[in-house]
């Protein structure tokens, strides 16, 4: 089964769009370079903050989009949402990172009843989502101070592949939340969808390719119907969402919209600095937030290497990186990650999690199968230069 994919740093996995085609500010003259900290119009014309927070306070729906990693996004994340929520106290915060069936642990959070391993445990967080639970506790610790409600919004993969594979007909309704079948994609939407496909060395071909977006757009409007159902609770909710997800209006705002809730508004982080400058283009949100992403580029995430898709015995490696670590490790094409850690593998996002807890100069056992046979290999991550 084919799910959509996320390439970051060298690693795809089934996580998100997200990271898949992360726009970044294309190269320009310093002059029309925007500072770090403006909000900005697609063509690059500044907001002021009031300005645009009093026009984002009429809107039913803000989202707010992220790359899954990076700390500075939650961070901003977090700043809009107390912006948002001082003019509109009625909100509700809708959450990618969660399956529905999480709901329970979310408003037990907020009510203050679970404290956070206890939430990290009763919400499934790393199997549901491979990114660290403290790049998110400030949001959420935001929620509880506040009662602010916390809506999960996402379905795990096991339901977007029956819908996918089944057909939207086949799976009960009460079995898929009430979500609907999703409105076509735009013919623009479908050639950034082909771009992230071509990014990985599928074997599907132009079926497969289909199979790819037929699940992208299951994903999309699941999301957007958790949106939609979420806003029938407050005047405002703020969908906190990869933002490959949002660009242009095509995934979940386009859902959205063709579910009714068309005052919306998209937020999205905008790179700049080092060679990352110029203005966000026409149409890729209501407005962007200007970072200064130089530094990342000395702080690159561990990475492993490889390119992955789902098995049922664990993780299948479909390609490795020249001169990685899993290259290094004696890692091959058709290995099967069984474990990692000593912790057995269920998705790529399981796997991706365990790297991004490994420090530089240190090593992860990984137990692998190979022709039927299994093994143990060392991954071994380098120290960090300075």
């Amino acid at each position: 089964m084919l799910l959509p994919f996320t390439f970051r740093w060298g690693l795809l996995t089934p996580a998100c769009l997200a990271g898949a085609l992360v726009l970044s500010s294309v190269p320009a003259q310093a002059a029309t370079c925007p500072a770090p900290g403006q909000w900005l119009e697609p063509g690059g014309q500044q907001l002021t903050p009031d300005a645009l927070f009093s026009e984002l306070a009429e809107r039913n729906a803000v989202l707010l989009g992220e790359q899954h990693d990076d700390a500075d996004h939650h961070l901003w994340q977090l700043h809009t949402l107390a912006g948002l929520h001082a003019r509109r106290p009625d909100m509700v915060i809708a959450l990618e990172m969660l399956p529905r069936e999480a709901q329970p642990a979310l408003d037990a959070w907020v009510a203050g009843e679970l404290g956070e391993q206890a939430f990290i445990d009763q919400s499934g967080w790393h199997s549901a989502w491979g990114f660290d639970p403290a790049l998110y506790f400030p949001i959420l610790h935001f929620a509880r101070l506040h009662r602010v409600p916390l809506k999960a919004i996402n379905v795990t993969p096991e339901l977007r592949g029956r819908l996918v594979e089944e057909g939207w007909e086949a799976v009960p309704t009460a079995e898929r939340f009430g979500i609907t079948a999703p409105a076509e994609a735009s013919a623009a939407y479908r050639e950034r969808l082909a771009e992230v496909y071509a990014q990985h060395p599928s074997r599907g071909g132009e079926e497969g390719l289909e199979r790819f977006i037929e699940a992208q757009l299951v994903w999309d409007r699941a999301m957007a119907s958790g949106l939609a159902e979420a806003g029938k609770e407050a005047d405002l909710v703020v969908g906190l969402i990869g933002q490959g997800h949002l660009q242009y209006q095509h995934g979940v705002p386009h859902q959205l919209s063709d579910l009714g809730v068309d005052n919306q508004a998209t937020l999205l982080p905008w790179a700049v600095g080092g060679e990352a400058c110029g203005p966000p283009p026409e149409g890729l949100a209501r407005a962007v937030f200007a970072f200064d992403d130089s530094r990342h580029e000395a702080m690159p995430p561990m990475q492993l290497g490889v390119y992955t898709t789902p098995h049922e015995a664990g993780v299948e490696v479909h390609a490795i990186l020249e001169g990685s670590v899993a290259e290094q490790a004696g890692l091959e094409a058709g290995d099967i990650i069984l474990q990692a850690a000593g912790e057995s593998l269920a998705r790529p996002a399981d796997l991706t999690g365990l790297i991004r807890q490994q420090r530089p100069g240190t090593l992860l056992p990984l137990v692998i199968r190979r022709d039927g046979d299994e093994r143990e290999v060392l991954a071994r991550f380098p120290p960090r230069s300075t």
